[in-house]
């Protein structure tokens, strides 16, 4: 039997971000970006944002975040950081990742409060697609 996400996931979509942390230089990021689009477009409810991390370098410098495979992916819920990781490079995935974050069944090991001032700091920074 299947059981219905969490009250206030099943009513709230309204504050989800989704960011692809990215580099202008990689050709994997730039082949990727037409796919987050694409998976933006089909969650016209949530934030998706594009963050290139080397022209955010001083804006993302304190959160040490030592990004080395491309793309990496944070799914946040409010400011709770629910994903933050690397991700092949499929819509697949993408929207198998979302929906497990949705449902509450990923957390990221990011301290919280770490993790609340980077969602905020990726809010302000990200350039939204979709």
């Amino acid at each position: 039997m299947q059981h219905p996400p969490p009250e206030d996931d099943a009513h709230d979509d309204d504050d989800w971000l989704v960011a692809c942390l990215c580099a202008d230089w990689c050709g994997s990021c730039r082949e990727y970006r037409a796919t987050f689009e694409q998976v933006a477009r089909k969650r016209p409810q949530w934030r998706f944002a594009w963050v290139d991390i080397e022209d955010e370098a001083d804006a993302l410098a304190a959160f040490d975040l030592d990004i080395e495979i491309f793309p990496t992916v944070l799914i946040a819920k409010g400011n709770e950081v629910r994903f933050l990781g690397a991700l092949l490079p499929h819509a697949a995935t993408l929207g198998r990742t979302l929906d497990a974050a949705r449902r509450a069944g990923l957390r990221a090991s990011v301290p919280a409060q770490q993790a609340e001032l980077l969602v905020i700091q990726v809010r302000a920074i990200g350039r939204s697609v979709g």
